[in-house]
């Protein structure tokens, strides 16, 4: 076990550090660490079918979908009437545009399931209004990177699918349900945070808005909203399942798209089908290739000897969660959640559930965990839309994104030590 880990984590970081993709990387290192073991026809063998077996799950076809329906939400100009509703709504509280940033991204990343599109479509109009406002371009750069997040935990997200998959089948209507609490909680640390930066600085808040113009806006985005009701509330209600709430979610987002907001037009299709299947494959071949290292993980035991070890580190679950969640946060800030997922659920989640966790529990804090290294460097995809989209760099950014990241981890550790926050929702609904 030891020499063949060795060649596992050797030649993955090796290829990684030469700029490889990490599909490609983690495919390579699989097959070097099995030839160590059996003859190259064999390993090969095994790896392909092993790459096929991993994609071969009804569930998995709800990513394609949900990824045609956010790309379609994000021309549909779903993003625009989510902000003026927000805008509406609470743009008169210290910090108003902040707030609103953060409740827009939050929205729209719930929405289209994707917190790149989310800190593309937001932020590319939130961060020059609050910079008109006074707000520090990076400041709001860095609100919106980690706004973005919660549209990774606050459904329907494709790496609660991914998960659910990795874990051996745990419900994705009841993880779907269980990321409302701890989302709404992140969202609801990083408005505190918000709200202090902007009593502190001094900055104007909006003008409050006649009840009858807050109405209005209110309704224009309700169509947009409605799509959390349609595909959440027919999974809970056992009208349809995830995988055929993600073709629901695309009619929707068509209606939304060419037929009511006309954002989209038809001869733009092709191009978007075109871009949501190069995701889609993207998302597949790491979930075959990291179904391939998760086995090979498996059959040398690797996940056992871990577990071993953090129990004879410790005793106490308390303290042995709390390194998960800093392991979990070292490996987010160097890898994409995808590969992550997959790779240390079969390793963590045996070590959770000896200590009494739910799968459904620890799914949640391992992808809330995961989501603060999609805003963190050196790698975070969302860090540098962020600053891609705001003009700024990683450098300038860092330093207001200090309060932000605190928040965020504060949120993680009341998730991690307070089950009631991810479980409540699904044993109401009966799904635990």
């Amino acid at each position: 076990m030891e020499v063949s880990g060795l060649i596992l984590i050797g030649v993955f970081f090796a290829l990684l550090l030469i700029n490889l993709p990490i599909s490609v990387c983690i495919g390579v290192a699989t097959l070097a660490t099995m030839l160590f073991s059996i003859d190259f026809m064999p390993a090969v063998t095994t790896i392909a079918q092993r790459m096929v077996g991993g994609l071969n799950s009804f569930a998995l076809l709800a990513i394609p979908f949900f990824v045609l329906s956010g790309l379609l939400m994000g021309q549909g100009g779903v993003a625009r009437r989510l902000i003026e509703c927000a805008m509406a709504l609470i743009g008169m509280l210290p910090g108003g545009l902040a707030l609103v940033n953060v409740l827009s991204c939050t929205l729209f990343g719930g929405i289209s399931g994707s917190a790149v599109a989310a800190t593309s479509a937001i932020g590319s109009f939130m961060i020059p209004e609050m910079e008109k406002r006074g707000y520090d371009r990076s400041f709001s750069s860095a609100v919106t990177a980690t706004a973005a997040t919660t549209g990774m935990i606050i459904p329907p997200s494709n790496i609660l699918i991914i998960y659910a998959i990795a874990s051996g089948g745990v419900s994705i209507s009841a993880l779907f349900v269980a990321g409302y609490l701890p989302g709404v909680l992140v969202a609801t640390f990083l408005m505190l945070v918000c709200s202090v930066y902007a009593l502190r600085r001094g900055f104007p808040t909006e003008d409050r808005l006649p009840v009858k113009l807050v109405a209005e806006k209110v309704i224009a985005a309700l169509p947009s909203l409605l799509l959390i009701v349609l595909v959440i509330g027919g999974i809970v209600g056992g009208i349809f399942t995830a995988t055929e709430a993600g073709a629901i979610a695309v009619l929707y987002s068509l209606f939304l798209s060419v037929v009511l907001y006309k954002e989209v037009k038809v001869k733009e299709l092709p191009d978007v089908l075109l871009k949501a299947a190069g995701i889609t494959a993207i998302v597949m071949f790491l979930i075959a290739t990291s179904s391939a290292m998760s086995w090979i993980l498996s059959y040398e035991n690797v996940p056992q000897t871990i577990s071993d070890a953090l129990l004879v580190l410790s005793e106490n679950p308390l303290i042995i969660l709390l390194i998960i969640n800093i392991v979990l946060i070292v490996v987010g800030a160097f890898m994409d959640m995808t590969p992550a997922v997959l790779i240390f659920t079969p390793i963590f989640l045996p070590v959770a559930e000896s200590l009494g966790m739910s799968p459904i529990h620890f799914g949640i804090m391992m992808v809330l965990n995961l989501s603060i290294g999609l805003c963190s460097p050196p790698v975070g995809a969302v860090l540098f839309v962020s600053c891609s989209v705001a003009k700024t760099s990683i450098e300038r950014m860092i330093k207001p994104m200090l309060p932000l990241y605190f928040a965020m981890f504060i949120a993680l550790m009341l998730v991690t030590y307070i089950p009631a926050i991810s479980e409540f929702l699904p044993k109401l609904f009966g799904l635990m």
